[in-house]
């Protein structure tokens, strides 16, 4: 159905006469009679019929202008939600690592709250795959991921990538270990992400420019877990620096190459011009990030 057209049977249902919706809408009463008599063409039913030498609207008529008071305001509402110029009101879906949420999302929606009351966010944790996954399938306005410089995302087309930070990682060992090259942990039990398989794909990278083939034992995602094992000695791992570990694990630095995971704000191309999301947006790149004091590998 043609908008102005239902606007102009709406107008007719409150004024009563064309002459008055004509001199409304700044147009001539034939014009309005033609709109109206269209509508009826489109819809199937007749929606005026004589009364006197005015018209009234029939049943079908009163019905659908009782339906054009929730269509037009609908539209309206949509053009608002829609207008980059408009105050940001909305509810932003997101999909994130558990800290990516915590380093960025949260700050974000602190500084957000009394600047854009309007703008609400649902979040679910998730590891990148599924959280792109979720994106993909629109059940998500944002992705919060991440890749590692020795293991690169393949973004696709659609993908609206925004960097927000990136963080040192290091090889994690009891510590009591003496300081020792990585290639000495080739006989040692190694332990991996068992949500994403990005970590496993850095350390086999490492390894193999070693000259060995690590032998992955265990599969963990928190990584409080992590030190767990390791101080338990059944294993040792790539873990973040800067973080503060469990008593008895060390994480050591890794040179040529040096590891640095690199964490995104990913959303669907043209959709960063919806308000509430541009403003999420804006405020995840303005967040200042310190060190990771939790799991970035969930």
């Amino acid at each position: 159905m043609d908008l102005r057209r239902l606007q102009m049977l709406l107008d007719l249902s409150r004024l009563g006469s064309m002459r008055e919706v004509a001199a409304g809408l700044g147009t001539t009463t034939s014009s309005v009679s033609q709109a109206i008599a269209a509508l009826a063409r489109e819809v199937g039913t007749p929606l005026v019929e004589p009364d006197g030498r005015r018209v009234r609207l029939t049943p079908a008529g009163h019905r659908l202008a009782e339906h054009a008071v929730t269509i037009l305001a609908g539209v309206d509402a949509a053009r608002l939600d829609l207008d980059p110029g408009a105050e940001p009101i909305g509810v932003v879906r997101v999909a994130g690592f558990a800290t990516a949420i915590r380093l960025s999302l949260l700050p974000a929606v602190a500084e957000l709250a009394p600047l854009h009351p309007g703008v609400e966010l649902q979040i679910v944790e998730q590891e990148p795959p599924e959280a792109l996954d979720l994106l993909a399938r629109d059940d998500v306005d944002l992705a919060l991921t991440y890749d590692y410089n020795l293991a690169p995302a393949s973004w696709l087309s659609e993908h609206h990538v925004t960097p927000l930070w990136d963080v040192e990682w290091g090889l994690g060992v009891p510590t009591s270990d003496r300081r020792a090259p990585f290639a000495s942990y080739a006989d040692h039990d190694w332990i991996v992400n068992s949500r994403h398989t990005a970590d496993e794909d850095v350390l086999r990278t490492l390894a193999s420019l070693t000259g060995f083939t690590p032998r992955v034992t265990h599969r963990v995602d928190a990584l409080e877990l992590v030190d767990d094992l390791i101080a338990a000695r059944l294993g040792v791992a790539l873990l973040p620096r800067g973080r503060t570990s469990r008593r008895g694990v060390t994480v050591r630095p890794l040179k040529d190459p040096s590891v640095w995971l690199r964490g995104y704000a990913v959303s669907r191309r043209g959709r960063d011009r919806w308000p509430p999301l541009r403003v999420v947006l804006e405020q995840l790149t303005r967040a200042d990030v310190g060190a990771p004091d939790g799991g970035l590998a969930g």
